[in-house]
This record gives structure tokens, sequence and C-alpha cells, in this order.
């Protein structure tokens, strides 16, 4: 019997695990399907490696379809640290607008005056720590790379971004700022500082925090609608009950919904098919995925010694607005290092991505075993307003790689094709059909106002109609913020590790 189970390892329950157990008075489990590697010694080189994700070695195998009818892989990370251990480290914040309009959807706690104060209390931020808008003295270290550490790509992108009027903007997480210069980082050198580093190490002495890595929890368990604990199946196959006093999911956008579902609390329909008993008829859950759409223009260069896929993948970002976009920030374009197989013709890419999606796609039970992976369809750019600024973000890509510094490394353009023309109506076609994700899964067990059908939770975390359980990850989301999300999700992880260690009373155990 626990006080406190977190069921995920990654970015948001790591620090809620972290943040909880401060109270020596509080028991807690930490359950993660994936490896720990306690000792740092034996932590394998592809997740210190921030210069690269981890893309296959601590993996869920998932696939999913960006656009109808073309499935492609979806990369999780699997392992204490979550897709925090496995990503590109890029610790790029929402901005205000993100959560003034949670708080228009009936989620009042998240407005940016909270927000802010969580994300300071988890950084260290090696450049601006002095700001106001900043912290210097949190478990996740952040810094940028400064011109003389950039690759020669990665420089005459920021050039050609001068060269074609964007404002510099020396730190990408200031509140109000736009414009062109380096990622903000969570990374120091080659290491990539995880929440397995930054959070689970320093707390791993303390006697009332127990890991149990390696186990997958299979479903949750209830009497009536009250959540009394988990059923798990160990890495050797044994299946065992555990007890608690609180639940928190926290298995990320993909894996919370699918777990929730399994566990019976979803649409009924979809429950019933697959003859899984229905706790509770929740339309919301798998519902409303929100995620960044991208589409890159890929090129290959003049010199070969440029691209070398042992250096940094990404260093740079340009943030800035649709033209008539009343959402600010709502586009990016980030340079790529290196594109392609080591083996292949020397490529690199310049990424388009969508920040504010308007369009929403959906996560299905593939069958009524909860070890089978999740059916996840994007749907991306099926809503017109996503394509049309896409389509206009891809233009301001080309434009990229035909002026200054960045096309004079070019050879030549290998996608879009040029044969096939790049008008705005030939790259909505590609869009519509290629569209790709940026991996920032969001809101598929959203919260709001409990007068709101599809919302699972309320604005603390607190499933509405159950008892002692609270989902704390991505899924939470309203709509997925105009940034990476790494750095959003362990902010959601203090808020709510905080609320739950200082206010016990107010999640009922």
């Amino acid at each position: 019997m626990y006080d406190v189970i977190v069921i995920g390892a990654g970015s948001s329950g790591s620090v809620i695990a972290s943040r909880v157990s401060e109270d020596p008075n509080r028991t807690v489990l930490l359950v993660e399907a994936g490896p720990d590697y306690a000792n740092p010694a034996d932590t394998p080189f592809d997740l210190i490696n921030s210069h690269n994700n981890s893309y296959t070695h601590h993996d869920w195998g998932f696939d999913f379809e960006p656009t109808r009818g073309r499935s492609v892989a979806f990369p999780r990370g699997q392992v204490v640290g979550g897709s925090s251990a496995v990503n590109t480290t890029i610790a790029l914040r929402g901005i205000p607008e993100d959560f003034e309009e949670w708080t228009q959807l009936g989620c009042p706690e998240w407005h940016w005056g909270n927000v802010l104060p969580a994300y300071n209390r988890l950084e260290r931020d090696l450049d601006y720590g002095q700001a106001a808008y900043h912290g210097d003295a949190g478990p996740i270290t952040i810094r940028r790379y400064p011109d003389e550490e950039l690759e020669p790509q990665q420089l005459a992108f920021l050039e050609t971004a001068g060269r074609l009027g964007y404002p510099a903007c020396a730190d990408a997480n200031e509140p109000s700022g736009w414009g062109a210069g380096p990622h903000p980082m969570n990374k120091v050198g080659r290491l990539r500082v995880s929440c397995a580093l930054g959070y689970i190490a320093p707390a791993r002495a303390r006697p009332n925090l127990t890991i149990l890595a390696g186990t997958r929890v299979l479903r949750l368990l209830f009497t009536g609608r009250r959540a009394t604990g988990i059923e798990v199946e160990h890495i050797d196959g044994r299946v065992a009950t555990i007890a608690a006093g609180l639940v928190v999911v926290s298995a990320g956008a993909i894996m919370s919904p699918h777990l929730l579902m399994h566990s019976g609390i979803g649409p009924r329909d979809q429950l019933e098919a697959f003859d899984i008993e229905c706790v509770g008829d929740e339309p919301g859950v798998g519902q409303n995925l929100s995620d960044h759409p991208a589409l890159a223009v890929v090129c290959e260069v003049k010199d070969a010694s440029l691209i070398d896929f042992d250096r940094p993948i990404i260093q740079t970002i340009l943030r800035y607005t649709a033209p008539g976009s009343d959402k600010r920030n709502d586009l990016q374009i980030e340079q790529i290092s290196f594109a392609g197989r080591p083996n292949g013709p020397p490529l690199f890419s310049i990424a388009a991505v969508l920040e504010y999606q308007y369009g929403r796609g959906e996560l299905r039970l593939r069958s009524g075993d909860p070890r089978a992976a999740p059916m996840i369809d994007n749907r991306f750019c099926e809503d017109e307003r996503d394509t049309h600024r896409l389509v206009a973000c891809m233009q301001d890509t080309l434009n990229f790689a035909r002026t200054g510094e960045l096309a004079d490394m070019i050879k030549a353009i290998s996608f879009p094709d040029p044969a096939r023309g790049d008008d705005d109506e030939s790259l909505a076609a590609l869009c519509r059909k290629f569209a790709g994700s940026g991996y920032h899964p969001s809101g598929t067990v959203k919260m709001g106002d409990i007068q709101d059908s599809s919302a699972v939770v309320d604005q603390f975390g607190r499933a509405h109609r159950f008892e002692n359980l609270v989902v704390a990850d991505a899924s939470i989301m309203p709509f997925v913020p105009r940034a990476n999300t790494n750095l959003t999700c362990i902010m959601i992880g203090e808020m709510i590790g905080e609320w739950i260690r200082t206010r016990p009373n107010d999640y009922r155990w």
C-alpha cells in the first residue's frame, strides 16, 4: 500500500514523484515500463547523446497515421526519464497567450502568472538566469549555443534570417519575443539533462520513494468509482496488484488515454467493442489529439564535409506569426543539420512547423489486449486553416533555401521536387499528403470545466467523475502549446506535484 502511485517516469511523472516524495510522511511508488539506469556509469550512449534523438533502443515502437492512409513510426521514450531521456533537448516554453487561452477554456489556475514561477522553478538557465522570467537554481540545466559553437549551416540559417528581415532573438523564451536565434536546450556539452538526471537522481536516496522499472501497468483498479490501485505485469511476466491511496496517471498523451480505456474509462461504444467493462463513459478520452504538423525542405549541399551525423542535429530556431493570423508565434522554421542516411547523398533540411493547430485527431484502441499499441490518427491538414498557414510557412522556408548564406551552401532542392511546382496549390497538396509530426502529442485526456462533456479532468488534474484518480502529463493540455512540449510537461509536473504535496486534502485521499 502506497500513499501515491505515479504511473510513468517521464517528463511529468518523474517530477511529480520527486516533488511529492519531498514530504517524508508520504510513500510514493513510481512505476515505469522501461528500464532504470540508477548508476550513471551504466547509462547507454543513446540516452547520453544529446546531439541526436534515441529512436529505437528505448522506444515503445508505436506507429501512427499523420495523414490518412500513411503509417509511419511515432517514437516515444520507454525508460526512466521518458521522452525527456530520448528527445532533441529543445527547452522551449509555451507563450503567455497559450495559457491565457487555457484559462478561457475552464482552467483559470493555468494563467501565465501561475505557470511562469513553475517554469522558473524547473530551470537552471546558464544564460539568462538573472532575468525575472527565468530561474537559475532548478534541476534542469539550460543553455544556448553561442555563434562560435554553431554548425556552419546553423550559423548560415541565422545570417539568412537577418537578410530576409527577421529580427534577431537572443532568448527564444523571452515571453514577448520572436525572431531568429539559438535554441534554448537542456544539454551540457553532449550530455542530455533529462528528468531522470535532473529530478530522479537526487531523489533516489529517499526511503519513501520506490522506483519500479520494467513493469507495465495493465489497468487501474476501482471500487465503484474510487481508484484503489493498479494491476501490473513485471518484466518476467508475473502479474500483481498494488494498492494506493491516490493514483496519478502520467503515462503521456498516447499511453494515458490507452490505459484509461483498458481500465474501463472511455467512450462506451469503443470499450464494449472489445468487451472491456465500462467503469465510466468518458467520450473525451482519446479525442482532441493535438500536435504540430510539419513539413521540410530537403537540400543537397555542395560540400559533403558539412554533413556530419555525429554533430548536433539542431541549434537554431525562428519563431514568428503567419500573415493575417491572430495567433502570435504560430509558425516555426528550424535548420536541421543533416538529413537522409549517413551513406546517402549529403543532405540537410529546413523544417516548417505549424505551432497552433486547429484540427484534431484521435486515439483508438486496437484490441482488448492492454499490451497492444493504440491506433493514432493525427489527421493533419484536414482543417484548411492549418493547411493555409503551413503552406505559408513552406513558402517562407523555401525562401531560406534560395537566399544568402544558406543558398550558397545548397547544390539542389530535393524536396519538394522543383519540377512539380511550388505554388500554393501544389504545396497544399503536399501538406495534405505528407505533413509529419513534431512528436508533441497532447490533449487526449483534456482538462476543463465539468460542464464540458469532453473534459475528463479538472484544472487540478483530478478526474471529474472518479475519486482518487489524477491525470498529469501532456494529455491534459486543452491543446498543444506553441512550443516543443517537453518543458511544458515538466512544468505540469511541477504544478500538480506541488498541489498534491502541499494540498493533499484537495485530492481526496
